[in-house]
């Protein structure tokens, strides 16, 4: 859909708030892509440049081809990739001059979370933060739950001699009986087979 300057004063009169953020030009762009990512990992928003923070004033700004370049190049920054239209509206009163706006959608649970530059971003009421660890932790583990199962976790401080021999030893019975064990493993060190199985870390 072809956005007018109307729609961009509809946006605005909300002022900045946790899904609108507006830069003056994209002199600013990089900060703009932090602001891009924490909509992408909270409930979305819209990325203006090209409008006065502080009086709402539409200015806009020229845009050259380098300038779309450079706004594309900057997109690729985040992860995963984002697919999402940029608006280029006339400013009325100051020809040549543009506003730039681009709509990001909001996280869902069970998505990746996403990062610009290896670095993920949040928003918490207008401000742009960079996302706690464990939070992201909390949304790759919901992103993929296989990565975290138990059994494929580390037991930490557990030794050797934590380890119930003979439940072990009656595994590794079974499955010599079962034919999937060669017969030596019954008379072999402990350690030794549970190395051969890569279950033994340092």
């Amino acid at each position: 859909m072809e956005m007018t300057i109307d729609d961009i004063k509809a946006l605005i009169a909300a002022d900045e708030s946790r899904t609108l953020e507006l830069k003056k030009t994209t002199g600013e762009l990089k900060d703009g892509m932090h602001s891009a990512c924490a909509f992408l990992n909270t409930d979305g928003g819209w990325l203006i440049f090209g409008v006065a923070p502080k009086s709402l004033k539409i200015l806009g700004q020229e845009v050259t081809d380098s300038t779309q370049q450079e706004i594309a190049q900057a997109i690729t920054g985040l992860e995963p990739a984002v697919d999402m239209e940029i608006h280029y509206v006339d400013v009325p009163d100051r020809p040549g001059n543009k506003v730039i706006a681009m709509h990001f959608d909001g996280w869902v649970w069970g998505e990746r979370p996403h990062t610009f530059h290896g670095c993920p971003y949040y928003k918490v009421e207008s401000t742009t933060k960079v996302m706690p660890h464990d939070m992201y932790d909390e949304r790759i583990r919901a992103h993929q739950p296989q990565m975290y199962a138990w059994e494929s976790l580390i037991a930490d401080s557990v030794t050797i001699a934590d380890l119930n021999e003979k439940h072990i030893r009656g595994c590794i019975r079974l499955g010599v009986e079962g034919g999937r064990i060669p017969g030596s493993a019954m008379s072999a060190p402990i350690d030794d087979t549970l190395a051969k199985w890569n279950l033994l870390k340092n």
